[in-house]
């Protein structure tokens, strides 16, 4: 196998570092650097930036407005921009529901959600998890009933990530009761101005409002707003999920952390010494990097297959997210018993209260908790094991 990237790869990578370099502003890259608490603006702003340099959607073919980058040159740009402190750019309408558009979608469909979506100007939200539907997602109990050209929705989605800045929002609905599960779902795209629809935040454990309850009541929906067929949906999603897993491994982000990681790891604690000098722990870190590294082989073998991402995308996923909750966990270690202390409003950038250790300390404790989301987001890791137990290893 070839494990060196070709010098027209590499002029790549040389050209998307200059652009960051010049067009990534200092403000947003200040607060990804030091993970610090970011905005909404901030996001947009980012992918307007994007979009104006023709780089909105890595992963689009030029037909839709997107790259037509190689697999190679999405990860570069991706890792690129997780070094030099770029905000992650919104996955909901990039690499989710863009792509089932796509494929399923049909042309008023696509002419009408994907400029809004790589330009940055509309914001989408995930509705698939319901209280008592997560992982066993096709027990989903949201409603859909045909009324003329309208669906009429009700029901509630739950863990609804970003919801509160959601303009649209595609949600799994059953159309169908006398089905089996699977076969009585379908895919609708719906304007979250829609009267009906409340958006209740869910505070998280470190204090954040990062997730929220979607509630639908009586929400008319019209019926150009269903992707594909009618009952289709289940294929439709796990379409997406395809994709959204491939994406958790997070290559680029995880890279990037595991070299502030080390530098955590070489700065003095009170006691004058730097935890890399810990033999067990410079184990256990090394241990993590040169599985990151399999990681990023397994990620390009996946990328490169030519039918698209398959139940391979639960392997990275599983190893992605596990991956990164110990990157996190070692950052909290590293950075010793200030970690224990948490103040949420130390996380914007011109705080100037009380503080309880360094920078490093200031998102240290939040981070790892918020982290140990990431094995059960996007079907959780046991149900990935059932996937490729079943269509991997035949089991």
């Amino acid at each position: 196998m070839e494990l060196n990237y070709t010098p027209e790869q590499e002029a790549f990578r040389q050209e998307v570092r200059q652009f960051l370099q010049d067009n990534l502003p200092d403000d947003i890259r200040e607060r990804v650097q030091k993970r610090l608490r970011f905005t909404k603006d901030m996001i947009v702003r980012w992918q307007q930036i994007l979009y104006k340099q023709g780089w909105g959607a890595s992963t689009w073919p030029k037909e839709y407005g997107g790259t037509g980058w190689t697999e190679i040159e999405q990860l570069i740009f991706e890792e690129e921009c997780a070094l030099a402190g770029a905000p992650r750019q919104l996955d909901f309408g990039l690499r989710m529901v863009a792509p089932v558009i796509m494929k399923f979608g049909n042309q008023e469909q696509k002419d009408k959600h994907l400029p809004g979506i790589v330009s940055g100007d509309v914001w989408w939200s995930q509705g698939y998890s319901e209280p008592g539907s997560g992982s066993d997602l096709a027990s989903l109990r949201t409603t859909a009933e045909r009324d003329g050209d309208y669906y009429i929705v009700n029901g509630q989605k739950t863990w609804t990530t970003l919801g509160q800045h959601g303009d649209w929002i595609f949600c799994l609905v059953r159309t169908n009761k006398d089905v089996k599960a699977q076969e009585g779902i379908s895919f609708l795209l719906i304007d979250m101005k829609t009267p009906g629809i409340d958006v209740k935040p869910i505070i998280m454990l470190d204090g954040e409002h990062e997730i929220n309850d979607v509630f639908f009541e009586n929400v008319k929906v019209p019926v150009e707003n269903l992707v594909g067929e009618e009952d289709k949906g289940w294929t439709y999603a796990k379409y997406l999920l395809g994709h959204e897993r491939t994406g958790l491994a997070n290559v680029g982000q995880w890279k990037a952390m595991m070299r502030r990681l080390k530098e955590i790891a070489r700065e003095e604690q009170d006691d004058g010494q730097a935890i890399i000098e810990n033999p067990r722990f410079r184990d256990r870190l090394a241990q993590l990097d040169a599985e990151l590294r399999a990681l990023e082989l397994t990620v390009l073998r996946v990328l490169t297959n030519a039918t698209g991402p398959g139940p391979e995308a639960s392997i990275l996923k599983i190893r992605g997210t596990e991956i990164g909750q110990r990157l996190f966990e070692l950052a909290m270690e590293a950075t010793g018993q200030d970690a224990l202390a948490h103040i949420p409003d130390a996380l914007e950038p011109d705080y100037n209260g009380p503080m309880v250790g360094g920078m490093n300390a200031v998102p240290a404790a939040g981070d790892y908790f918020n982290m140990r989301k990431l094995s059960i987001f996007g079907g959780s890791n046991e149900i990935q094991r059932n996937i490729i137990s079943k269509l991997v290893l035949g089991l």
